[in-house]
C-alpha cells in the first residue's frame, strides 16, 4: 500500500493521493445512496450503505485510500447525547451542561454498526488500497458538544474554557478515553491507519491550544501506539498555524495534514526532521478546475518532490465540484 510506505517514511512518486471528504455530495452515486437510507446518522450507521459510499469515490477515482465513511459526532452520540442533521444547516445538539447523562460503557455497542462498516471495507477494497479509520479530536468534538452547533467560533466553548476550566477538562478526559476505545475498535475491526480531525484546534489561544489539543492528542497517540506497535497516526490541528511544530513535537503523530492556509516550505522548517506531511491543496482550485488547478497542483508535487508525502486537499471536498475536476487532478498526479 503505497500510503503506508509513505507513513513508513518512505519517499513514494507519484505520491498517493486520497481527499478529504471524497465520499459525498458531489457524487450523484452518493446522493442516491443517501435517499435510501432515509437521513444521514442512518446513513452512518447503515454498514451496508456506509460501506458503498466509501467505495463509491475508490471505484470512480481509484484513490490509493478509503476513508471511512462516518461522522465525528458519532462518538458524542454514541455516549449519550441526543444528536440531529437539520438539513441545510448541519449537526445539532443539546448544549451540554453536565457530564452525567453519558456513558463510556453503552458506547460501543451504539458504535458497533461503524466497526461493521469497517470489516466490510477490509472485505471489499483492493489490497493496494489503505484503509483509514478516524474519530474527532476531543476538542473539536467538545466544541460541538457545548456549542451544540457548528459554525462561528464556538463562543460558548471558549468562554467555558475559561470560566470553567474544570468541566472542559472532565468532558476532555472523557472524550479522550471514550477515542481511545473507539479508535482501537477501528484497528480491531481493519483499519490500516488512523486520522485525528482537530478541525477547530486554531480557535484557541497557545496555552489553550497546549492543554485542549495538544495534550489529548498526545494520551491518544500514545495509548494507540502501546497497543498497536505499527499502527501509524495522521493528525490534523487545522489552523494551527505557529503551533504545528509543536503539535508535531508533543504528540507523537506519524504524519500531520496541512491546512491550505499552510505553507508547506515553512511547516517543513517549523517541523522535526523527517516530518510526513499531508495536504495541501485549496479545496476551491477543484471547483474551479482549469488552468488554475493544473498549476497549483504541479506546484505543490514540484514543493513535495523527493519527500514522503501524502497528496490531499486542505480541508474537505465541497459538494459543488465537478467529477471531471477530481478525473483530471487524479490524471495530473499520475502522469508525473
Amino acid at each position: 500500500m503505497k500510503l503506508l510506505q509513505v507513513l513508513n517514511g518512505k519517499a513514494v512518486w507519484p505520491p498517493p493521493v486520497w481527499l478529504m471528504r471524497q465520499a459525498g455530495r458531489y457524487l450523484p452515486e452518493y446522493k442516491a445512496t443517501r435517499a435510501k437510507a432515509g437521513d444521514f446518522i442512518s446513513l452512518c450507521l447503515n454498514p451496508v450503505l456506509a460501506t458503498e459510499v466509501t467505495l463509491q469515490p475508490i471505484r470512480k477515482f481509484g484513490f490509493d485510500a478509503a476513508i471511512l465513511f462516518s461522522d465525528i459526532l458519532i462518538l458524542p452520540m454514541a455516549l449519550g447525547q441526543e444528536l440531529r442533521f437539520a438539513e441545510g444547516e448541519g449537526p445539532r445538539l443539546p448544549p451540554l451542561s453536565s457530564l452525567s447523562g453519558l456513558s463510556l460503557e453503552k458506547a460501543p455497542g451504539i458504535y458497533a454498526a461503524v466497526m461493521q462498516t469497517v470489516a466490510n471495507l477490509r472485505a471489499a477494497l483492493p489490497p493496494e488500497t489503505a484503509l483509514i479509520g478516524f474519530a474527532g479530536g476531543p476538542a473539536t468534538v467538545a466544541c460541538y458538544m457545548l456549542d451544540g452547533q457548528g459554525g462561528g467560533d464556538f463562543p460558548r466553548t471558549r468562554r467555558l474554557a475559561y470560566e470553567n476550566p474544570g468541566f472542559v477538562t472532565d468532558l476532555l478526559d472523557m472524550l479522550t478515553e471514550a477515542t481511545i476505545a473507539y479508535l482501537q475498535a477501528q484497528v480491531d475491526a481493519g483499519a490500516d491507519c488512523l486520522m485525528l480531525f482537530e478541525s477547530w484546534a486554531g480557535i484557541f489561544p497557545a496555552a489553550q491550544f497546549r492543554n485542549l489539543v495538544i495534550a489529548p492528542n498526545r494520551r491518544i497517540v500514545a495509548a494507540l501506539k502501546a497497543r498497536n506497535q505499527d499502527i501509524k497516526i495522521i493528525g490534523f490541528p487545522r489552523l494551527a498555524g505557529l503551533m504545528l511544530g509543536e503539535y508535531v513535537r508533543e504528540t507523537g503523530i506519524d504524519a500531520v495534514g496541512l491546512d491550505t492556509v499552510t505553507d508547506i516550505t515553512q511547516a517543513i522548517q517549523a517541523c522535526p526532521p523527517n516530518t510526513i506531511f499531508q495536504g495541501n491543496l485549496d479545496p476551491l482550485l477543484l471547483r474551479l478546475g482549469g488552468p488554475a488547478m493544473e498549476h497549483a497542483v504541479r506546484r505543490l508535487l514540484a514543493s513535495v518532490q523527493g519527500r514522503p508525502h501524502i497528496f490531499n486537499l486542505g480541508h474537505g471536498i465541497t459538494p459543488d465540484v465537478p467529477e471531471q475536476n477530481v478525473a483530471r487532478l487524479m490524471e495530473i498526479i499520475r502522469e508525473n
